[in-house]
Order: structure tokens, then C-alpha cells, then sequence
């Protein structure tokens, strides 16, 4: 059942108020590294429900006249072609994507930067089809010895190797397609080249999980290394900043790792440090505008079982790596206490699925209602569940058809006949195709589909791995998949 745990009116303001004093702090001008995902943000509007998607672009709209964006990207990403998990793309589409989209809402776009680069020839390409598009393109390279050569890196010939990124604004927000792309590395190497041209610059990071100010085993917290799992990341206890306040946080091993490295930097470029801990470095007031422990922890609890569901699916197909991911996903599932009984959706999908003996769905709509769906010769299980929550949704009784077979079957016809298709049941794009045709002259088909907007938040499950066209369908309408770790078929080959 979704409930609102964040206030997030409250975290745009204390967010933006925050960076604006970390920028005069510094004199002027500040390098912000921005962990995460400036749009889309489906994780923190998962576990903080409230906390919209595009939290983190609306709070720099709100510092737009001075926020410039510079995209990091790591060279040998390019040469392998890395992808982007959630959305499929790979990582120099992303850099393309995310362009046009700060653009669109009128954010400035200074460069790219390609970091640990030496020429390669992917890497190359993308450069050349950046200056093309009239996009200003850096090059930073890999240090030897980096990151404990401390006096090799903070000189001429580790960050001075550099390209000098040409800013124009008070504060830069370093930003990139995924995790390692060497955005803290940029913003260090920016500082050496500022601080040689005598221009006072500072250097924070914006990064949202884990939440300094929750406990260390929160669900929130447990949450981002559920996230985090083909990372490494394990949360843990700022020591740094406990020694230095008698105060406990939370921050994660890379940064407290790394901590002592960057100190030393800080004090080669300036002669002195600006902080005293990882926690110092952040700006980062989520757990402040946290309104409801129990809905955020509840809904925290339920990515947790999530995330081991895509890890499950993700070995299945062959995606993961070596060492079972879902291995450390039930050990996090039983740190937070929880377990797939605990998703009810889950139980009424594979109660569907053994009463029919087929592929089955369960949703469980914002209000708690469980509606199922179950694989017919006209529907997927996954379409007639959509069909059956959009009737809940709209107060239809279930036995009213929205869309008549003499509309299902030419369909088929065009899918197994024309397309050559071996299934020839609707899938859930098809679906809603189908149903806004019926729409323009039904009036109960029309009120049907003006609940599309109402899946967002739902969470649903089904008995099989669903195909890609379904599983993006779901992602577009917010609702929160899981799947078993199993094909429908014993084909070698799945789309």
C-alpha cells in the first residue's frame, strides 16, 4: 500500500540553500559532484515515497543562472560498449540523451570530458562526433600510481597532464552516465588548475544514499547496497568524522577509503583541508525531510526484496557477474527481516499460476487491492492483469470485455500470418493500443484508460520473466516489477 513518507517541497529548498552557502564558503565558485541520477531518479522515489524522480534537476533549476554541467565519461566505458541497465542504452547514448534533456529545460551544458583516456579508437570516434555536434570535449588521463602516489597525482605531471576545463559559472556540477566515471577525479584535477590560476574553488559532494543521518542498518541505507550490490558498496561507519565530532554517520567504504587520499590532495593544492570527514564533504538533506520512518522503511523493505528479484532474473539471463549478486541480496534481505513472503504480490502470482497451471501476474494497486491476470489464447498474463487493474481502478466489474476479440483477432492475424511471430497473444503495448481504438467510441473503455496515470507506485510480479517490450511497458507506467527467475519456454533464445 503506498504512502507519502517525504516532504519533497521541503528538500528542494534546505538542498539548494545548502549548495548556495558551500558556494560562497569557498569564495565563489564550487565543483559539486553529483552522485546518482539527475533525472529519473527511481530509486530515491522508490525507498523515499514522495521524493519525485527529477528531484535533483528541480532543485538545480532552482540555481540555473548559476549552475553549469559538465558530463564525465570514462574512455574504456566507450570501448566496451557499457550499458546503462534501466533504460538499455549504452553509456555514450546516455552522454547524448542527457545533453539534449538539460537543455530542453534551459540548463547550460559547458563540455564532456573523457577521463583514463589514451586514444582508443571508440573513444576517439565519440570525441570527434561530440566536436561535430558542437559540443566541447576534454581529456583527462590515467595517472600512474593513482590514488596513493598523492605527490605524483597534485603535480605537473599527474593533474597538470590534464585539460584545463574552460567554466563560465560559480558552481559546476559534475555529472555522468554511471558510476566509475572518474567524476570526483575531474573535480580534483579542476581545483589543482584553478588553484594554479589563483582562482579560489572548492570542491562537495551531492550524493544522496546512504543517508548520513539514519542509522547504519537502516532499511533505507540497506536499500542502497541492495542497489549498489555489483559495486561492492557496503555502508558503513564514518570513523573520520566520529573521531573528529563524537558524532556517528553513515557513509559508504569507497568514500571512507579514499578519504585520507583526497585529505592529502586538499592539502597539497591549499596547504590546509576544508574538511574533516566524508560527511563534510556532502550536501545532502534527504534525511531531513524524511515525514514518515515507517512508509519510508516499509517502502525501502519491499526494493530490497526487488533487488534480489532482479538479481535472480539478471543470473538467469546470463547478465551478472561471476559471484551470485543474489547471494548478497539475501543476506541484506535478512538484515532488514524480510523476505518474498513479505511481497504480497509474489504469493498471489504464483497462486494464480498453479491454479491455472499457466504464466501469471499480480498487481497490488496504491489502495491494497491484489488483482491478478492469467494467460488466455487471446491475452498475456501480463495485458489481461493490466486490463483487470484498469477496471478496479475505474469501479468496472470484472467480467465487462473493454476490447471485443473481433478487435483481438486481426491483430493476431497481422502478428503470426505478416510478422511471422509464433505468439500470437496480445502483449501489454499491444494492449493499450488496442484499448484507446476502443476508447473513441466506448465510453467505459475510455474511463478505463484514463487510469493509466494510477499504476504509478503499484507493485507487480510474475510467475515467468516477462518479455522486454512488457518489462519497459510497466517501467514507462511506474509500476514496480519482479519476475521469477524462469522462461515460459525451454528455448535457448529469448528476446
Amino acid at each position: 500500500m503506498f504512502k507519502i513518507g517525504f516532504d519533497n517541497d521541503k528538500y528542494l529548498k534546505l538542498q539548494s540553500e545548502k549548495i548556495k552557502e558551500r558556494i560562497a564558503y569557498f569564495g565563489g565558485k564550487l565543483y559539486l559532484e553529483f552522485g546518482g541520477k539527475l533525472f529519473d531518479d527511481y530509486h530515491a522515489s522508490r525507498v523515499l515515497p514522495g521524493f519525485q524522480p527529477d528531484s535533483k534537476l528541480q532543485m538545480l533549476l532552482k540555481l540555473k543562472d548559476q549552475a553549469e554541467i559538465v558530463i564525465a565519461i570514462n574512455a574504456f566505458d566507450i570501448e566496451k560498449s557499457k550499458m546503462r541497465g534501466d533504460l538499455g542504452i549504452t553509456y555514450e547514448s546516455e552522454v547524448l540523451r542527457l545533453i539534449d534533456a538539460f537543455r530542453f529545460v534551459g540548463l547550460y551544458v559547458g563540455s564532456v570530458v573523457m577521463t583514463r583516456y589514451s586514444a582508443q579508437p571508440a573513444a576517439l570516434a565519440f570525441s570527434e562526433k561530440l566536436g561535430r555536434l558542437g559540443v566541447k570535449v576534454y581529456h583527462h588521463y590515467a595517472i600512474e600510481g593513482y590514488p596513493s602516489n598523492v605527490h605524483k597525482i597534485v603535480s605537473d605531471e599527474g593533474y597538470g597532464r590534464n585539460d584545463f576545463i574552460e567554466t563560465s559559472r560559480s558552481l559546476v556540477v559534475i555529472t555522468a552516465p554511471g558510476p566509475g566515471s572518474g567524476k570526483m577525479a575531474v573535480c580534483l584535477s579542476q581545483l589543482y588548475h584553478e588553484h594554479k590560476r589563483g582562482i579560489a574553488a572548492g570542491y562537495a559532494k551531492f550524493e544522496t544514499f546512504p543517508i548520513w543521518n539514519l542509522p547504519l542498518k537502516h532499511p533505507v541505507n540497506i536499500a542502497y547496497e541492495a542497489a549498489t550490490v555489483d559495486l561492492g558498496d557496503v555502508n558503513m561507519i564514518d570513523p573520520f568524522h566520529l573521531e573528529s565530532y563524537g558524532v556517528t554517520t553513515v557513509n559508504y567504504n569507497r568514500d571512507v577509503e579514499i578519504f585520507p587520499v583526497v585529505n592529502a590532495m586538499f592539502e597539497l593544492i591549499y596547504g590546509r583541508s576544508p574538511y574533516k570527514s566524508p560527511t563534510d564533504m556532502g550536501v545532502n538533506m534527504a534525511g531531513l525531510c524524511i515525514t514518515d520512518d515507517k512508509a519510508v522503511s516499509d517502502a525501502a523493505k519491499q526494493e530490497i526484496i526487488r533487488r534480489y528479484y532482479n538479481c535472480l532474473c539478471a543470473e538467469r539471463k546470463g547478465l551478472a557477474s561471476s559471484e551470485p549478486e543474489s547471494a548478497k541480496c539475501e543476506l541484506l534481505m535478512r538484515q532488514a527481516g524480510v523476505s518474498a513472503g513479505d511481497r504480497p504480490v509474489i504469493i498471489a502470482a504464483l497462486s494464480k499460476a498453479n491454479e491455472t497451471g499457466a504464466p501469471a501476474t499480480a498487481m497490488e494497486l496504491c489502495d491494497g487491492r491484489i488483482i491478478t491476470g492469467k494467460t488466455s489464447s487471446l491475452l498475456g498474463a501480463s495485458s489481461a492483469m493490466l486490463l483487470n487493474a484498469l477496471k478496479a481502478l475505474a469501479g468496472i466489474a470484472d467480467d465487462v470485455k473493454l476490447i471485443s476479440e473481433k478487435l483481438i483477432e486481426p491483430i493476431q492475424d497481422i502478428k503470426v500470418r505478416i510478422l511471422g511471430n509464433h505468439n500470437p497473444r496480445l502483449h501489454t503495448d499491444e494492449v493499450l493500443i488496442a484499448l484507446s481504438i476502443c476508447a473513441s467510441t466506448d465510453p467505459v473503455a475510455a474511463k478505463c484508460l484514463a487510469q493509466l496515470t494510477n499504476l504509478r507506485n503499484c507493485e507487480a510480479h510474475s510467475s515467468v520473466i516477462l518479455s522486454q517490450v512488457d518489462d519497459g511497458v510497466f517501467k514507462k507506467l511506474g509500476v514496480n516489477l519482479t519476475c521469477e527467475p524462469v522462461y515460459q519456454t525451454k528455448k535457448l533464445y529469448h528476446k
